[in-house]
């Protein structure tokens, strides 16, 4: 990948030499890839293959996605677990059927209380079901956050809130960022999620940021949150 940001390979020898991992059991390499492709989702988002790196993703992805299945197993480790909850994401995120499916499923049964989901499986579900959701899945989302009694599973929805891809919907995100329900200092996480969540939301939050920046540097006054607000 360094070779071809560089241009000196191709990056169609690069999504080549991916294809060759789709056996792949360790977790390191996994994200590894999944943080490369990530890059190359961006930087195709503003070209005609965005479409067609999902289908990639989606092909590589599935077969490891496959064999973990959504449950532990007997046995294995917490290497393992992280590797689901990675691989269930991007698939997710990439509109894979069938687990956009089951995350829809156990998200409902989680809202209802009939069987809350696993730490290790919230965001995944969280983000998949956001990326292909509406104001009703974003309104449950934010119930969700304003109910939770740990601070962790409030900042696991704030971190995800921006994969939704409305336009309208993502200025709501942005807006509930300012808002009180955020403490000042997660309020960079959610529009950082927007960042990076879609073309639209990183469109979004570039003029956000620049609309609110007077109350944004006058909250951070210089500290490490200003500078990692910039680069997200």
């Amino acid at each position: 990948l360094s070779q071809a940001r560089a241009g000196i390979i191709s990056t169609v020898e690069v999504l080549k030499v991916m294809e060759a991992f789709v056996n792949e059991p360790n977790y390191t390499v996994w994200s590894d890839l999944s943080c490369n492709l990530g890059i190359l989702s961006t930087l195709l988002s503003h070209t005609d293959f965005y479409e067609e790196i999902q289908v990639f993703v989606k092909d590589v992805f599935s077969p490891i996605g496959e064999r973990l299945g959504w449950d532990p197993k007997p046995g294995e480790g917490h290497l393992d677990a992280l590797l689901r909850g990675l691989v269930l994401g991007k698939l997710g995120k990439a509109g894979h059927k069938a687990t956009l499916e089951e995350a829809r499923r156990r998200f409902k049964d989680h809202v209802e209380g009939k069987h809350v989901l696993s730490a290790d499986l919230r965001s995944p579900v969280y983000v998949t079901i956001l990326k292909h959701g509406d104001s009703t899945t974003l309104d449950t989302m934010l119930k969700l956050h304003k109910q939770a009694d740990m601070q962790e599973e409030k900042n696991r929805i704030e971190r995800v809130l921006g994969a939704i891809s409305q336009p309208e919907l993502i200025q709501k995100v942005l807006t509930f960022a300012l808002s009180e329900e955020v403490r000042p200092q997660d309020t960079v996480s959610v529009i950082g999620g927007v960042a990076g969540g879609s073309k639209q939301g990183r469109k979004a939050a570039w003029k956000f940021v620049r609309d609110n920046w007077e109350e944004l540097y006058n909250r951070y006054q210089g500290g490490f949150l200003i500078s990692r607000l910039i680069k997200v």
